[in-house]
């Protein structure tokens, strides 16, 4: 099942230092801009703040002849909310950093999705100019045609983190406007940041790149179609593309038949390599998947319970995998690595394959 859009969350009252972007990314969200009218999935309805939640900023009071917020914005697309980090995070400054530039460089008012008005609101961030003008040439499907455009982040995780650098994934739904017409989206940006003497600085963006849809075999045909499996937009394309292994399809629709899961990150906009190594990774290779939350409860938040992650890692290994990462530390196993936990892994369960 192709993942709904990212619920509206009450807002704690507290504004982010974005505010410098309000009228192009940070507008206040009612219940029915955000559902677009439509019910929300129950599955939507049970994220918790604890893995990300989303402060809206205060609404706009346009100046006397200026366009109003929806006008501007676009008729028909939602507004966006700030995503913001939970407790349970592990430096939630990197996300936190990650996300805004994503944030920014994906959502635009009607006329503004030019690559130089792009590098302008990264500069509104702080970026100095020189920087936000090169990763808004790094954007790729996170600027995607039309006449406005609405990131609404699904999740952000960890790729990698190091003590002075971070692979911070930021899985984005999408919608964009073009003349009346409103085009569902999304894509997963793996952003690579380091640290510094003021705090962590984006370096380069890497959008994903899922590649054209091809026939479907009939175990993608049963994941996309799978209720129990939420999948963002760019790990739909990925499924849709072909080039995911039959043996990550073949577990994802095993352990839907006990959870509900919700997958973050596929193949596409993950790191080539692992990170922080030359070693390369199985998601390129379209043999592995992470998942953020098990039957709507998000494996960062502190309130999880860690039987219910345990479990799920066992059952992963159970469907074949022969390397998953957690949270947790587990004991036992095939081999002596069967089973890993470290930084990377407290806000995710990665599920691989050999084959």
């Amino acid at each position: 099942m192709v993942l709904p859009p990212p619920p509206c969350p009450h807002p704690p009252g507290t504004l982010a230092r974005r505010s410098v972007l309000l009228g192009t990314a940070a507008w206040c969200v009612s219940a029915a801009a955000c559902s677009g009218g439509a019910k929300t999935s129950s599955a939507a309805a049970t994220s918790s703040p604890a893995t990300g939640s989303h402060t809206p900023s205060a609404a706009i009071s346009p100046a006397s002849g200026s366009p109003s917020v929806s006008e501007s914005r676009g008729a028909g697309l939602p507004r966006a909310v700030p995503w913001r980090p939970g407790p349970g995070e592990i430096k939630p400054a990197a996300k936190l950093a990650a996300v805004e530039l994503v944030e920014a460089l994906g959502t635009w008012p009607v006329g503004q999705g030019s690559g130089q008005a792009a590098a302008g609101r990264a500069a509104a961030l702080g970026i100095s100019a020189s920087s936000a003008s090169q990763l808004a040439a790094q954007a790729g499907s996170l600027m995607p045609s039309g006449d406005a455009a609405v990131v609404r982040v699904i999740d952000a995780q960890y790729g990698g983190i190091l003590s002075d650098t971070a692979s911070v994934l930021v899985v984005c739904d999408q919608p964009t406007l073009t003349g009346t017409t409103v085009r569902p989206g999304g894509t997963t940006v793996d952003v690579r940041l380091s640290r510094g003497s003021t705090g962590w600085r984006v370096t380069a963006l890497h959008p994903a790149t899922p590649g054209p849809a091809k026939a479907l075999d009939p175990a993608a045909r049963e994941v996309l179609g799978q209720s129990r499996i939420e999948l963002p937009p760019a790990s739909a394309a990925d499924i849709r593309s072909g080039a995911v292994h039959d043996s990550v399809l073949r577990a994802m629709l095993q352990l839907a038949g006990t959870y509900r899961l919700s997958v973050s990150v596929v193949r596409s906009g993950h790191p080539l390599d692992v990170f922080g190594t030359d070693r390369p990774s199985d998601h390129p290779l379209g043999r592995a998947f992470d998942v953020w939350r098990i039957d709507g409860h998000p494996v960062v938040d502190p309130a999880t319970s860690r039987t219910l992650i345990t479990a799920f890692m066992r059952a992963a290994a159970a469907a074949g995998s022969y390397n998953v990462g957690g949270p947790v530390q587990l004991a036992g196993g095939d081999t002596a690595n069967q089973f890993f936990s470290d930084d990377t892994h407290h806000d995710h369960v990665h599920v691989g394959f050999t084959a």
